[in-house]
């Protein structure tokens, strides 16, 4: 179907409502599910690492390397893989991401070096590149610029469900034995094929604009894009300063964005690549059972997630609700070091309540900062440089243990890079400075005029 021109209709137009409700109802479940599965196949390694070293010879430094790899490669191909799906359009590249890093993820069941894992696990990170913006882009091509905010916290509810299915699902998947192969390997490929599978429900199921959306009546396409169009176009009368990247790099705020990001990154990625293993000293334990152990944190960090955005909607000053959250990770992780391996487990219990608090409550002080209809290109920036904490924890940890026999040293860290965070999210701006047009310049370096 060919797109119309553009169509001015107001806010309150029953028909844009309409349409508005359609596309969450269409898209929002896809999203959840494909976030759940991204997310298990990037972090279910924690679960195979004492298998990995029996059967490999994979010893902690080489498990916290490779585990770190992945984020090399997404953080270096984020932003191109951004700027194709712009290109080739939504419902293509994010189904391609999708088929790639399930193979990606089902090879991994046939490594048998270090070379092997380390190969693997940057192709991973260079295959999963531009999900997570590339979800936030499509928001902005299908959603006004007050519903997006909704359903990007919806979007990343996915990653704290896929903490909590995680750790049951492959406990259970590690059971399977035969045809020559151990648990860990049908893990591998279970999880990887479940995303090559879901791939082609994505490509029948997505559309990458409005008007090629049969499931939506000509008068809701038109609805739609009219509305987003006419919020375009109140932002270009407001912005008119010629774009460059040196303004993206000049930019103080944004900066403090990505080393915010950065902090929250370290801690939720130490805990989830080191937390089975710390389970496992606290005794005798099967995979399943330390599978549903690895999920209490979880389960209690989703509860204390919706807590906090509750109050945090309620009471409005966003910065001292990510700092609130940061010390109780600090302090969680300090206390973590302060006794055995079962008061350690509830010590973490206690940081992630912080730490995934932090990272859901984080994201709204960018997009208060920043122009709506670029967003998906500085929260690609912000992500790929955050992630990178997910390269040097478990790189930290893998080599602490295998040089001192102990991660206390790392977690000492830990709480204190929460403290300083907690510090320096009160210079972070939760509002554009007045006349900016700092975000001009980010759509044009990173993803180009949307059109």
């Amino acid at each position: 179907m060919t797109a119309s021109p553009p169509v001015s209709v107001p806010s309150g137009d029953p028909t844009l409502a309409r349409a508005i409700t359609k596309v969450k109802r269409h898209v929002l479940p896809l999203f959840v599910i494909m976030f759940i599965v991204n997310y298990i196949d990037r972090v279910n390694i924690g679960f195979v690492r004492a298998h990995m070293e029996h059967d490999l010879g994979i010893g902690a430094a080489a498990y916290g390397f490779g585990a770190g790899l992945f984020f090399i490669g997404y953080a270096l191909f984020e932003v191109p893989s951004n700027i194709l799906l712009q290109k080739v359009g939504a419902r293509l590249w994010l189904t391609r991401i999708m088929f790639t890093w399930g193979i990606t993820a089902t090879l991994m069941a046939f490594i048998q070096t270090e070379t092997h894992f380390y190969v693997l696990r940057f192709l991973l990170g260079v295959a999963e590149a531009g999900f997570f913006p590339g979800v936030i882009y499509y928001f902005t091509r299908w959603l006004p610029s007050t519903e997006r905010g909704k359903a990007i916290a919806i979007f990343l509810s996915g990653s704290a469900l896929a903490s909590l299915i995680s750790g049951p699902l492959s406990g259970a998947l590690l059971q399977i034995n035969g045809l020559g192969m151990h648990g860990w390997q049908w893990m591998y490929i279970i999880e990887g094929l479940a995303s090559v599978l879901l791939c082609f429900f994505t490509w029948f199921w997505l559309d990458s604009r409005p008007h090629e959306a049969k499931w939506l009546s000509r008068e809701e396409q038109d609805a739609l894009v009219g509305e987003i169009d006419r919020e375009q176009r109140e932002r270009d009368a407001v912005n008119t300063v010629k774009p460059s990247l040196g303004r993206l790099l000049k930019d103080r705020q944004i900066m403090l964005f990505c080393a915010l990001y950065f902090c929250i990154q370290l801690t939720i990625y130490a805990a989830t690549f080191w937390l089975p293993s710390i389970i496992k000293q606290m005794g005798d334990l099967s995979d399943l059972q330390v599978g549903f152990y690895n999920s209490i944190p979880w389960l209690i960090s989703i509860i204390a997630m919706y807590a906090f955005a509750a109050l945090s909607s309620t009471f409005k000053f966003q910065q001292a609700w990510v700092a609130g959250a940061l010390l109780i990770a600090a302090l969680g992780m300090f206390l973590s070091t302060t006794g055995g391996p079962i008061f350690a487990f509830v010590a973490i219990c206690f940081a992630a309540i912080g730490f995934k608090s932090a990272s859901s409550l984080f994201w709204p002080m960018p997009q208060g900062y920043l122009d709506a209809r670029i967003a998906a290109a500085v929260i690609a920036l912000i992500n790929s440089i955050g992630n990178l904490g997910g390269f040097v924890a478990p790189a930290t940890f893998g080599f602490l243990e295998q040089s001192t026999g102990s991660i206390q040293g790392g977690l000492y860290g830990l709480a204190a890079t929460s403290v300083i965070a907690a510090v320096l999210v009160f210079f972070a701006r939760t509002s554009p400075k007045p006349g900016a047009a700092v975000t001009h310049a980010i759509a044009a370096a990173t993803l180009g005029k949307p059109h």
